[in-house]
């Protein structure tokens, strides 16, 4: 099985589509508060895209996006079903940590839902630790905030 980690951007076909099939999986998760979310995720601002693919089709996705002079935001993360569990998620969330790393920065955080439990469980076993909810999701009782220093 050969697989590829490509460095991109938001206009990456295989990008946009897997971004597609992250939007209806999160409309279901995010339930009502989807409209508010959904309203900070949009791509075109979003320089610095990896893609994986396996055998040559893209399985998983995300990003990074400048936060403040030392910090980085990881966003857009997502693996198709029938990839978790397959080391997938790991290996783009180190390339992305280290494409941060080489920009200058020296921390990466994120938000996810509390109720994306395999995500939350996931970036805990990365070292990333729990943090007050940053910017937009300050008041929104759905965040949990993460930040790991690079």
């Amino acid at each position: 099985m050969k697989i590829q980690i490509k460095r991109t951007n938001s206009e990456n076909r295989d990008f946009i589509n897997l971004v597609k099939e992250l939007d209806a999986f999160l409309k279901i998760t995010d339930r009502d508060e989807h409209d508010f979310y959904n309203q900070f995720n949009h791509i075109d601002v979003l320089k610095n895209i990896v893609v994986i693919y396996f055998n040559e089709i893209a399985v998983g996705c995300g990003a990074i996006k400048k936060y403040d002079d030392i910090t980085v935001e990881v966003k857009r993360m997502f693996v198709c079903l029938e990839k978790r569990g397959s080391g997938v998620a790991q290996k783009m969330l180190q390339e992305l940590e280290i494409w941060a790393k080489e920009l200058g920065y020296q921390e990466c955080i994120l938000e996810t839902g509390i109720r994306q439990v395999e995500a939350v469980r996931f970036y805990k076993k990365c070292n990333y630790k729990i943090i007050t909810n940053y910017g937009q999701y300050k008041n929104m009782e759905n965040s949990i905030c993460f930040k790991k220093y690079i």
